[in-house]
This record gives structure tokens, C-alpha cells and sequence, in this order.
């Protein structure tokens, strides 16, 4: 009397809905890892290749930090360890991948 009969909607054909269901499914997973890629991975892989570099690049006579917040003048560089001079007469060896900045000439005036 007072209800009126409800009737199901007909779905799409298969070929409608499966390819555009498909990709509307996974367009936020695509969409999150490309924002992933380029707001953490790609600016991490600069920075690491930018240290690389830094660190091939690194003589006798270069004003660094340390990650321990060292400041000093390298003496000596081999493959892994650099030898740095922090005070007249004071030298410390450290690994090469501590060194985390390598500072302007000339700032490091009395040593």
C-alpha cells in the first residue's frame, strides 16, 4: 500500500566497467608513489651523489666538518680514512664518510 517496489539498477556491460574500474583503482596508488619519488627519493639520491662527490674530491689542505662537529684541516686522505689536523700538533683520524661538510677556504684561521 504505502511501499513502492524497488528494482536494481542494470550494471555496465563487462567491457564498460573493467578497464576504467582498473584504472580508477590503482590511480591513487600510481599518484602516491610518484609524489613519493619526487618529494623523498629523488632529492635523498642528490644529496648522496653530491656527498660522493664531495668526498672524491677531498686534498691536502681542506677545511671540513665532521658529523661529530669537528671542524679541522685535512692532512692526509686515503681510501676510507682522512687525517685531520684540529689543533697545531693535534691530528685525529676519521672515516671518510663523516666528514659531512667541506668548508670555504680561509675559514679556519688558527690553525
Amino acid at each position: 500500500m504505502f511501499i513502492s517496489n524497488a528494482y536494481a539498477q542494470s550494471a555496465g556491460t563487462a567491457a564498460d566497467v573493467g578497464m576504467m574500474g582498473n584504472l580508477t583503482t590503482f590511480a591513487p596508488l600510481v599518484l602516491m608513489f610518484v609524489v613519493m619519488y619526487f618529494l623523498m627519493i629523488r632529492p635523498q639520491q642528490k644529496r648522496a651523489k653530491e656527498q660522493k662527490t664531495m668526498m672524491d674530491a677531498l686534498a691536502k689542505g681542506d677545511e671540513i666538518i665532521t658529523s661529530g662537529g669537528i671542524l679541522g684541516r685535512v692532512s692526509k686522505v686515503s681510501d676510507t680514512y682522512v687525517t685531520v689536523e684540529i689543533a697545531a700538533n693535534t691530528d685525529i683520524v676519521v672515516q671518510k664518510n663523516s666528514i659531512t661538510t667541506l668548508l670555504p677556504k680561509g675559514t679556519l684561521k688558527s690553525l
